[in-house]
């Protein structure tokens, strides 16, 4: 059997597949809602592991620097110091003032040498402390994230896990329904329910109001509403707007409006009531 044109669909028809899709939909939000905030939980861990993991690499090059410049002016010092033992010799064998004083210079700056390089070394094995403190603190973290960030995945996957199967069936369901509304009408109604904070891109009549803003609706339009010729909006959200019966909810809109009749009863009542004594005083 060929497959009827959405576009040949009374407005009836159009407006109950789209209560029907906008049914569907909600089902699946329900089913997204209740992992709640884990998914933005799980992506925030891995992303400050990931900073984690940047700073520890940052951490261990810098102390791989600092080590390599201690080491060098290590080697600075062995020099300087092996050219002051020279120098050292050579002085026993001067034969005039002038090269001793030129040895004697050159024994004070290399001397001088080795004390800045001693003191460039303590300053890096100073810095080197510092860094392996920090890489500490940050493996530290780096653990604590990936222990709280399997605790989330793990909670995540059995949520997931419960609710996949009927997840997945409404999605099938959803996408039949879509192939039954015209392109048009499910363009707007996307659109609709993606500003709409709720969700609900279609919404019924509830106490002579808009069960999306609540606003109040005129009677005429609610009356054009109830005889279903046309698509009518909210003039408030602009929500599509459907009629309780043809949603399928007529028992509850019946039990809405019964309820506050009785209540003004007893009201009328307790005031007669009230007057009676005042008129025998």
């Amino acid at each position: 059997m060929a497959k009827k044109d959405p576009t040949d669909l009374s407005v009836e028809e159009k407006l109950k597949t789209l209560y029907q899709l906008q049914t569907t939909l909600s089902g699946i939000d329900e089913k997204r809602a209740l992992r709640g905030e884990l998914p933005l939980e799980v992506q925030d861990l891995e992303d400050e592991i990931a900073g984690l993991n940047t700073r520890i690499e940052k951490i261990e090059n810098e102390i791989q620097d600092f080590e390599a410049a201690v080491k060098m002016k290590r080697g600075e010092i062995a020099d300087a110091q092996a050219s002051v033992d020279r120098y050292q010799k050579q002085l026993d064998e001067v034969k005039n003032n002038r090269e001793y004083d030129t040895l004697t210079k050159e024994i004070e700056y290399q001397s001088l040498e080795i004390e800045l390089c001693n003191k460039k070394i303590k300053e890096a094995l100073i810095h080197i402390e510092e860094r392996k403190n920090d890489l500490n603190s940050a493996m530290e973290q780096k653990a604590e994230r990936e222990m709280a960030l399997k605790e989330k995945k793990s909670e995540l996957n059995e949520i997931m896990q419960e609710t996949k199967e009927e997840e997945e069936r409404l999605k099938e369901k959803a996408a039949e329904l879509e192939q039954k509304i015209e392109p048009r009408l499910l363009n707007s109604f996307k659109r609709i329910r993606k500003s709409a904070r709720n969700g609900l891109g279609i919404v019924y009549v509830q106490r002579d109001a808009c069960g999306g803003c609540f606003n109040k609706i005129p009677p005429q339009r609610q009356l054009d509403i109830k005889i279903h010729k046309k698509i009518i909006v909210c003039e408030y959200c602009g929500r599509i707007m459907i009629d309780p019966e043809l949603a399928g909810i007529k028992n509850e809109a019946v039990a809405v409006e019964e309820k506050p009749k009785r209540k003004r009863a007893i009201r009328k009542t307790t005031k007669k009531a009230e007057e009676t004594p005042e008129v025998e005083a």
